[in-house]
């Protein structure tokens, strides 16, 4: 129970937000949720507040790449609305959440 509790502690305690999955579907979950909704569609508030995508929409999904994703990812909006995930995220976590959301298991 003690080893149990001490590795709860530590995921909770680490600066990754994921507590160090590589599912991107997780990582989607535990990290872009609070924007992005937890289905991709943020909600209006969102959307107006900070001009949040919505990952679900036809137009967006039809310019989306993982490259792209994956550099929003890793540096954030220009606007520096969305943070930059370098640091809190690793390349692999990066990789797996990118490719999640370009994905059609996304907008299922």
């Amino acid at each position: 129970m003690k080893r149990l509790l001490v590795v709860v502690l530590v995921a909770a305690c680490s600066k990754d937000p994921s507590g160090g999955s590589v599912d991107g579907k997780v990582i989607f979950s535990t990290t872009c949720t609070t924007c992005h909704g937890s289905t991709g569609k943020p909600d209006a508030t969102m959307v107006a507040r900070l001009g949040v995508r919505d990952l679900t929409d036809p137009e967006v999904r039809a310019r989306l790449t993982q490259d792209s994703v994956e550099a929003q990812v890793r540096v954030g909006s220009p606007n520096k609305l969305m943070p930059a995930f370098t640091g809190a995220l690793s390349e692999e976590q990066i990789k797996a959440v990118s490719a999640f959301v370009v994905s059609p298991e996304f907008v299922k």
